[in-house]
């Protein structure tokens, strides 16, 4: 047990070397870490949001948007496929109860209708074996039909814009520029996100609470907007009122337009601001992907004369005359920007628009000076423990307990390196991990140090109660190290948030408290056994 191979010796100081220099990058100045050689690893610790200060917003999505979407999109292809075939029917609407009702005129025509809805489903996977289904049903009562959205569909629908909508809101954060940003799903249709160091938590909300759904529309000049207020509203047009443009008397200004989506934002490639050559304004320019190219192409040159809406989250934010074909793909969006706004909403439109409205449950702001605070307390608590811990080590065990206190400034080292090399978000439940460890660490050589104490009681030589004292210790050490590091793992997977960095750290500092405690400490105890050669020990 005591004897070590050189190749042991090597790779035991090969991994403290490689600790020394993992963990400078985290614990130098920044001036000094600047110039350091560029062979040493430039990885730090990353501070978490209770150190460093910053933004934490818990989202909910919408996912209730996504189910009324698709009934929407069945209401609009019903009507066109009852058109088709020329099925007179009455009522055709989605209710609060997310179900379309409609009544056909001729009874004789029902068993049509309903072939022609059913043809309108999109087949879902679902079941253990993956079994394609129709994502809609129809019930028919007597001339009335009820369309529903299988429990399955909504289910898959809500799932996928919960997914959908984390990726979204990563790229609009990745867009702002801000470091180490954590977005995490919590429970089924929530997303936690820590955003340390943002100065502007403001403006972050702003660009995730955004829908960003644009569409290109054209205007409806065959029906004046008294009339459509008057219940006169034709079927395929809307009203929708503008975002920055209102009356004189104080009411937002509104237009009719076409329900059907000439272009929308997912035939956009790019988005980024500018100035208007012209006005000297601020505005977007975007430039469309193939198809969206040709189709504003055919449809500018088809309506030249005409109004085109830009509408963005149900408003209008501009509705020029289209001068002439733009043929292109490319335009732009002016209505009223700042350079603030149009850089907000190149962000949100490069980003994409999210699939369902997010809803902000919590907000909560760290002030770095808090976070400045966090770090102070959590420092002199470790070095309040470290102490305690090398005191309590020789009061107890004397002169070897030299050791076991120098084990612990190595696990301590160990610790801080692994976590640089990992990148690892350090949070103040980090700090208690860490503290923790530290204790578990001296712990194992407690255990070692008794067992050696026990030897030498029942007569044993120098020699012999180190080794057995280490053998015997060894397997008590691993049982009682291996169900902690069992429960860190769990509470990594499983935990959120701050319960993930305390886990982190717990798992880490088990792992380098194990290499401390029962190979480092056995071999300076080995290398000291081996010089100095003692008849008795104090223990």
């Amino acid at each position: 047990m005591l004897y070590f191979a050189r190749w042991k010796v090597g790779a035991i100081l090969a991994v403290i070397v490689a600790g020394i220099i993992y963990m400078l990058p985290t614990v130098l100045p920044p001036s000094v870490f600047a110039s350091l050689p560029k062979w040493v690893p430039h990885k730090t610790i990353n501070l978490g949001l209770d150190l460093r200060g910053g933004s934490h917003l818990l989202l909910e999505v919408d996912t209730r948007a996504v189910v009324r979407e698709r009934l929407n999109a069945v209401v609009d292809d019903t009507r066109t496929a009852l058109r088709e075939d020329f099925i007179g029917y009455t009522g055709l609407a989605v209710g609060a109860d997310n179900v379309v009702r409609l009544s056909i005129r001729d009874p004789a025509q029902v068993a049509a209708a309903v072939k022609k809805i059913e043809a309108l489903s999109t087949p879902i996977q679902s079941g253990a074996f993956g079994i394609a289904q129709p994502d809609i049903s129809v019930e028919v009562s007597g001339a009335e039909l009820s369309v529903r959205l299988s429990e399955a569909a909504a289910t898959q629908r809500a799932t996928n814009a919960v997914q959908q909508s984390i990726e979204v809101v990563r790229r609009r954060i990745d867009e702002t520029g801000t470091a180490e940003p954590s977005i995490q799903r919590q429970g089924t249709g929530r997303i936690l996100v820590q955003l340390p160091g943002v100065d502007d938590p403001d403006r972050i909300k702003r660009l995730l609470g955004r829908t960003a759904k644009l569409t290109f529309q054209m205007v409806d000049n065959d029906t004046s907007l008294a009339d459509a207020l008057a219940g006169r509203l034709p079927p395929g047009s809307e009203i929708v009122p503008a975002e920055n443009e209102v009356n004189l008397d104080g009411t937002p200004v509104r237009y009719v337009l076409k329900s059907r989506a000439v272009i929308t934002g997912e035939m956009l490639v790019d988005a980024h601001p500018t100035t208007d050559g012209r006005t000297g304004q601020p505005v977007v320019s975007m430039r469309f992907d193939p198809t969206g190219s040709r189709r504003f192409g055919e449809t500018t040159s088809a309506n030249v004369g005409k109004r085109f809406a830009i509408v963005l989250d149900g408003k209008v934010i501009s509705a020029p005359v289209i001068q002439e074909p733009i043929l292109g793909g490319t335009g732009q969006i002016s209505g009223n920007f700042t350079i603030s706004s149009a850089n907000d909403l190149s962000v949100l439109l490069r980003a994409g628009a999210l699939p369902a409205p997010l809803v902000v449950l919590e907000e909560r702001t760290v002030g770095p000076g808090l976070g400045a605070d966090s770090v102070r307390a959590g420092a002199i608590a470790s070095i309040i423990g470290f102490v305690g811990m090398v005191a309590y080590m020789f009061a107890t065990y004397g002169p070897f307990a030299v050791f076991a206190n120098i084990a612990l400034l190595v696990n301590i080292v160990l610790i801080f390196a692994i976590l640089s090399a990992l990148q690892a978000t350090l949070t103040l439940p980090g700090i208690a991990g860490i503290v923790l460890t530290m204790g578990m660490a001296v712990d194992a050589n407690v255990l070692i140090n008794e067992r050696v104490r026990e030897e030498i009681a029942a007569g044993r030589t120098v020699l012999s109660s180190l080794e057995a004292g280490y053998k015997r210790a060894l397997t008590t050490i691993i049982d009682s190290n291996l169900t902690a590091f069992i429960t860190g793992v769990i509470l990594y997977l499983l935990g959120t948030g701050l319960v993930r960095g305390f886990a982190l750290t717990l798992c880490v500092g088990i792992v380098t408290s194990m290499f401390t405690a029962v190979t480092f400490s056995r071999w300076m105890t080995s290398m000291w056994v081996m010089r100095a050669r003692p008849q008795t020990l104090i223990v």
